[in-house]
């Protein structure tokens, strides 16, 4: 079981970078990108706030839950 982070499918529906997130929501790219490649280990809830409103979602649209433990869909 895993929890999988759907940030890059948010970025390519919204036509965004990572750098271009990152500033908006003051992380380093470095950071942003380890949550995006599910490295991390937990989020600040106000970090993801952060991206909700950079990405215009809902944290349910980023995060999902996968009992298999598969990253893919």
């Amino acid at each position: 079981m895993a929890i999988v982070v759907d940030i890059d499918v948010m970025l390519a529906r919204r036509k965004m970078s990572v750098g271009a997130l990152a500033e908006q929501v003051g992380i380093t790219p470095a950071n942003l990108a380890v949550l995006k490649n599910g490295r991390a280990k937990a989020v600040r809830f106000t970090t993801l706030a952060a991206l909700c409103q950079a990405l215009q979602c809902q944290p349910g649209d980023l995060l999902r839950w996968d009992a298999e433990g598969h990253p893919g869909r």
